[in-house]
């Protein structure tokens, strides 16, 4: 509560000056706080295994910016008393977690102190923060970056990574050098054809305290990648190499990892479409190498499937495998022209999306020693081959209309196969390993879910409208068939009040075919936003971006404040 005042106290000058343009430069931040109360609640937990010892968590941060000309300095002071449900057990206190000096003139940017970064697109380094999942893997270091002519833009780092209220033991490095050719070279800005590269490299260093293997304590990666285009065509990837990095993620074997990402676009009036390619093969890749859960993750490996937002499709979210994995993705947009027989008054739109992931390839070393074992170069693999096994496939297609100036829709279907053995759900813990599965595919065990989803927008008057959703889940696996209704009413700009119910009706289990009420309100004043909610919450995978953490099931009353200035 100290740091807390001194740093309110601090501010107040600031803060005032920051009203109106002075020499003395300006103060700019924003706070957010989330608590829940917490209630027994048998049906949903009948062993109180996930019902907390505290009923009331609460968890909040605020941030405070000051800048002046070129120079900028910022703070973060973060409370967790105790964290939510569901997120990581090791944020548990409080305390000033991010700070950093940066310093911009000339093309030279320097920030001293915590900072987040990437290189490309991530698959070789990223550290960034995601509030949702818990997540945050912020340097604690020295940035560079230095643009010397137009089109060059060189990066370069070194320092420590953020592990909940601590540091990482790994000291992380890296270089990247950005060229934009139609900027760089004369006579390109012209040019129709829109060319650019990167490459990077990045290494780790950590001591070998292993008594049993002789593990590499520097680790080094490369990576580039391209972009092109012309018109409305595009073509862009990235290519990754990482050496041998023993680590508990891949079971300690010596073999060198690979990434490779591959996208092309196209578009034109009425007509878009992206298809993308990746294999992963071993590319964990974290600053110390037996960290577990979402810590110290050195890089990000962008997802290849869709993110859907809507609730019942969304309990079945794809996690990237980080030691493997391969697949494509599709998808088309078509704009309906007015006049026509879907498009009507008002044109319609069709978006279809493919997207699939399977194992990588992996043969034995030779006929004595299996796939994987510790201590040895784990497996061969093939690139552009498929493995055996089907980790997740998903086909959607949505139509969006508007019938007049009132009143809007969206008719989506989802079909999706997913593997309970692979990536866990509410009633499988999932994470086994390929060469388990190979042998017993059972364990594989493949939900196949259909879902339909109508969702409405209706303009009742000025300021007032009224949202709502219908889905339905249909499965003979898991948990079974859904349906769930969601009614959202909001007065612009101010006030919306929610209420939703899931209802699980074809649980295999009859004890848990329940329903999940849902009841919210928000208010918004200037920058602040103040909501509550009150409301069952169904056990699940959450997701943000490939990456995952298991929420618990839960009964509560939340409360949720935001607030900028």
């Amino acid at each position: 509560m100290k740091r807390v005042f001194w740093l309110l106290a601090l501010s107040l000058p600031f803060a005032s000056w920051a009203q109106t343009e002075n020499p003395f430069g300006e103060l700019h931040g924003n706070f957010q706080f989330d608590g829940n109360y917490y209630f027994e609640d048998p049906k949903l937990d009948p062993l109180g295994e996930d019902y907390p010892d505290e009923q009331f968590l609460g968890q909040g941060f605020a941030n405070f910016i000051y800048t002046r000309g070129s120079f900028s300095a910022g703070v973060r002071y973060e409370n967790y008393q105790n964290p939510l449900l569901g997120y990581p057990e090791g944020f548990v206190g409080e305390g000033i977690t991010y700070r950093f000096l940066r310093f911009e003139k000339d093309g030279l940017d320097i920030t001293v102190g915590n900072f987040y970064e990437q290189f490309g697109s991530g698959m070789i380094f990223r550290t960034f923060e995601e509030r949702l999942l818990g997540l945050d893997n912020a340097m604690d270091g020295v940035r560079l970056i230095y643009s010397p002519v137009p089109g060059l833009k060189l990066k370069g780092i070194i320092g420590k990574q953020r592990v909940y209220f601590d540091k990482g033991e790994g000291i992380v490095r890296g270089l990247d050098a950005d060229f934009n050719f139609n900027s760089l070279l004369s006579g390109w800005s012209e040019k129709k054809n829109r060319f650019s590269m990167g490459v990077s490299l990045v290494s780790k260093y950590q001591a070998d305290l292993s008594p049993i293997y002789n593990l590499p304590e520097n680790v080094g990666s490369a990576a580039v990648r391209f972009n092109y285009g012309y018109g409305g065509i595009g073509f862009s990837g990235e290519f990754v190499h990482k050496i041998n990095d023993p680590s508990a993620d891949n079971g300690y074997i010596f073999k060198n990892g690979n990434g490779l990402i591959l996208t092309t676009t196209y578009s034109t009036k009425g007509f878009g479409f992206v298809g993308s390619y990746k294999m992963i093969d071993n590319m964990a890749f974290r600053s110390e190498r037996d960290a577990g859960q979402f810590e110290l993750f050195m890089n990000f490996l962008p997802p290849t499937t869709k993110f859907h937002t809507y609730a019942l499709p969304a309990l079945y979210p794809y996690a990237t495998q980080i030691n493997g994995e391969t697949g494509i993705q599709l998808e088309f947009t078509v704009q309906i022209p007015k006049g026509s027989f879907f498009g009507g008054d008002r044109g319609a739109s069709i978006t279809a999306n493919f997207s699939d992931a399977y194992s990588i390839v992996k043969n034995p070393l030779n006929d004595s020693i299996p796939i994987g074992q510790a201590g040895t170069d784990g497996y061969t693999t093939e690139w552009f081959k498929f493995g055996k096994l089907k980790y997740f496939q998903d086909f959607n297609v949505s139509f969006s209309k508007s019938t007049s100036s009132k009143f809007k829709y969206t008719v989506s279907y989802y079909n999706i196969e997913y593997s309970q053995g692979i990536l866990g759900s509410a009633t499988n813990a999932g994470g086994l390993k390929d060469n388990v599965v190979i042998e017993n595919p059972n364990l594989l065990d493949m939900a196949y879910i259909n879902a339909v989803v109508f969702e409405g927008l209706l303009k009742l008057k000025k300021k007032h409208s009224l949202r709502f959703e219908l889905q339905g889940l249909f499965s003979q696996q898991d948990r079974g068939d859904m349906a769930m209704l969601l009614l959202e009413y909001s007065i612009a700009p101010q006030w919306f009040f929610a209420a939703q119910n899931i209802y699980n009706y074809g649980n295999p289990d009859e004890d848990q075919r329940l329903s999940f009420p849902l009841v919210s309100m928000g208010y918004i004043t200037g920058t602040t936003r103040f909501q509550l909610n009150f409301g069952r919450q169904q056990r699940g995978i959450f997701c943000v971006g490939g990456i995952c953490r298991v929420v618990p099931a839960s009964n509560s009353v939340g409360m949720s404040i935001t607030s900028n200035f």
